[in-house]
């Protein structure tokens, strides 16, 4: 069968290669096969191939940290799972293949009418996004939030899960033709990062200053979140793609008493929560409340082309349901 395989580490366009591998075999008992249907390139993918990631797999290895399929066959003892459920591939088990055998206890069945394809993206961002409202501040409907990357898959899905609560948001964005699009998925404030994002923030919420702040860029962007941030305001920092080091004004941290934190959406005292906000993701997507926009889907063999375009940029989707006729 196909699989996409990372046989060393380095450069994600030379250590990755599609290649054919023996079929998984039967389930075991408490476990389940899944038929994968589509499955994302991340940059955690692309920080794996790199060996940058927290994850080192013994080479060579099937990788992908999600995706979706339906369930083929369940092993003795499983309950929770019938066979034709869609599912989310649990964490730990790479995707990047036509078949894969998973723990039963970890599935998070979906529902019925959910896209396929934005099932496939449902197990990393929309969770994340779910937790950083959750875990820092003790939010109420009518709070302000404020985060920078709102265009991202973390940033999309705080939009939505901040709606349902009645939260706020004040959204950074880099490029003027997102203003609009986030606003038509109910973004509140949306604004474009520059030296005066901060004051324009002020005037945007009449002055009200935000709780919480999510930073998913770093650098000089922390920085921006600080001037937004109110007294006593916590700034949680869960991504870094410019890999810069975060840049704060002192004098203004100490002025508000604010602090900063990491996030990690895979730190133990999370996991067990992971699954009940994978279903909440989901019952946002099946009621068309949260949509992560996609560049392009590629036929898996196409792999090498699917790699090029996400290294340009963009969310790119590898197709296995065609995989025989790919």
């Amino acid at each position: 069968m196909l699989a996409i395989q990372l046989t060393k580490y380095g450069k994600p366009e030379e250590g990755l290669r599609p290649v054919e591998i023996a079929e998984p075999g039967d389930p075991k008992a408490l476990q389940i096969l899944i038929r994968v249907e589509y499955a994302p390139i991340n940059d955690s993918d692309l920080l794996v191939a790199s060996g940058l990631y927290a994850v080192h797999p013994i080479l060579p290895s099937v990788v992908g940290n999600e995706g979706a399929g339906r369930v083929l066959a369940v092993g003795a003892g499983v309950r929770n799972v019938k066979i034709g459920d869609r599912v989310v591939i649990p964490r730990g088990v790479f995707s990047w293949a036509e078949k894969v055998l998973a723990p039963a206890e970890d599935a998070v069945v979906l529902p019925a009418e959910i896209d396929p394809q934005q099932a496939a993206m449902l197990s990393i961002n929309p969770p994340a996004a779910a937790l950083l409202l959750e875990e820092f501040v003790s939010l109420k409907p009518g709070d302000w939030i404020v985060q920078n990357a709102a265009n991202s898959g973390v940033g999309r899905a705080v939009i939505a899960f901040a709606r349902q609560k009645g939260l706020r948001t004040i959204n950074i964005v880099r490029r003027p033709e997102l203003v609009h699009e986030l606003k038509e998925i109910g973004a509140d404030v949306v604004l474009l990062a520059g030296p005066n994002t901060g004051a324009e923030a002020n005037r945007a919420t009449g002055g009200a200053l935000a709780r919480l702040a999510l930073d998913g860029v770093s650098g000089d962007a922390t920085g921006t979140l600080l001037e937004i941030v109110s007294w006593d305001a916590k700034i949680v920092c869960y991504a870094a793609p410019t890999r810069e080091p975060i840049k704060v004004n002192p004098l203004g941290l100490v002025a508000k008493r604010a602090s900063i934190h990491p996030f990690f959406m895979y730190y133990p005292d999370y996991l067990p929560r992971i699954p009940e906000k994978i279903r909440a993701a989901a019952a946002l997507v099946a009621n068309r409340q949260l949509r992560a926009p996609i560049a392009a889907v590629y036929p898996a063999r196409q792999f090498e082309r699917a790699l090029a375009h996400a290294l340009a940029g963009g969310k790119i989707l590898l197709d296995f349901s065609g995989v025989a006729g790919g």
